[in-house]
């Protein structure tokens, strides 16, 4: 038995054994999830305001030390 046979062989069986860890149904797009949506939104919303927060620390701490106010 060649090895491309052999190597073909055992992937055949090494997928029928096993179950996929992802669904086969395509996500409804007509229907969002809702709660998922406004958590991804929110989060985002969330960092750019600790960003924003964040920058305007540095920048009047930078001012502080190099004299600027």
């Amino acid at each position: 038995m060649t090895f491309n046979r052999l190597l073909s062989r055992a992937a055949l069986i090494s997928r029928v054994g096993s179950r996929s860890a992802f669904t086969s149904s395509k996500p409804d797009t007509a229907n969002p999830n809702w709660i998922r949506v406004g958590l991804a939104f929110g989060t985002s919303a969330f960092l750019w305001g600790l960003l924003f927060k964040q920058h305007s620390s540095d920048v009047n701490e930078y001012k502080v030390r190099n004299g600027l106010e």
